[in-house]
């Protein structure tokens, strides 16, 4: 199987039809490809439309999802079923153009890109809503990923088979593949601009909530690629040097008070002095991140995965 495509959908029985005339006219007699639908909790006709696509065209498979568990769920559920040696993602609502997926396949097969990126440098959207956000959204996750990437949110996308066979995508974190792809091991990663096409059947299922959550997952990638096999690393050292700056402080203003108290200067209560008080919250937290690292790494110790590397190539030995 040289290429497998997976759609994620909510509520796309329109376009479904003409979507899979588009992409048969496309790869037909070029390639020998799949097409995964991946029904996401759509509440109209979505599930019946896939149906009778299949019942026309072997090639094409359909999985639905009991409820709406949000695109980044359904692009795992596609990812587990690919077969295809290149896989590409797009989306259902005919905004993206099947004629990229020649140029992407290339791109991966012949230039040996482990992810390609789709850039939609026109865009079809609102200016306020959409494409003023997006660009202050992708330049944050530029500044923090160290990614080189235009539109890290474009459905377009094509990758490697063992690109999306070593990564997992969660929550809302399909806005940040390749940011896992990288902390993964998956460092040839490029960009292509591509078509983006009025919207031409339903609406837009995003809000602006999408940026501030994006940002907090961005966050949390970054967290755990980086300390979530060495959280003492993070929490230990935050802690040790919290403990270390309160228990200075402490035993400053002890041996003060005794020097005023040997010298018959004027002392006060050390509990009537504020730093005394800052100085006892900075050893309290520094002793708590402490325990926490120490206890992630406790889980960590005894987790299955904890040994669980990428191997990119394996010879006779």
């Amino acid at each position: 199987m040289q290429i497998s495509i997976i759609i994620p959908l909510k509520d796309e029985a329109e376009s479904l039809p003409e979507l899979h005339e588009w992409m048969i006219k496309v790869l037909n007699t070029k390639y020998r490809f799949e097409i995964i639908f991946i029904d996401d909790g759509s509440k109209d006709d979505s599930w019946e439309v896939i149906q009778s696509l299949i019942e026309k065209d072997k090639r094409v498979r359909g999985i639905r999802l009991m409820r709406n568990y949000g695109k980044s769920a359904a692009l795992q559920v596609g990812f587990e079923h690919a077969q295809g040696d290149v896989v590409i993602t797009m989306d259902a609502d005919l905004q993206d153009s099947p004629e990229e997926i020649p140029e992407l396949y290339q791109m991966i097969t012949e230039q040996n890109y482990d992810l390609i990126s789709g850039w939609k440098k026109i865009r079809h959207d609102n200016i306020i809503t959409k494409n003023i956000p997006s660009k202050i959204y992708n330049w944050a996750v530029r500044v923090f990923s160290k990614i080189h990437l235009h539109d890290f949110n474009c459905g377009l996308k094509a990758y490697k088979k063992k690109v999306i066979k070593s990564i997992e995508v969660y929550g809302e974190m399909h806005r940040f593949i390749p940011v896992i792809a990288k902390y993964a091991g998956f460092n040839k990663i490029g960009e292509k601009a591509v078509q983006h096409r009025p919207r031409k059947y339903g609406k837009s299922k995003f809000g602006w909530e999408r940026f501030i959550n994006g940002f907090l997952d961005l966050l949390s990638i970054m967290f755990i690629s980086k300390f979530g096999k060495k959280p003492m690393h993070f929490f230990g050292l935050i802690g040790t040097l919290m403990f270390i700056l309160g228990f200075i402080a402490s035993a400053y203003l002890g041996i003060d008070k005794l020097y005023r108290v040997f010298n018959h200067l004027p002392a006060r209560l050390i509990v009537h002095r504020p730093s005394f008080y800052i100085a006892l919250t900075c050893m309290i937290l520094g002793t708590l991140l402490f325990v926490a690292g120490f206890l992630g790494e406790m889980i960590n110790r005894n987790s299955n995965i904890r040994n669980k590397y990428l191997i990119d190539e394996k010879k006779n030995f």
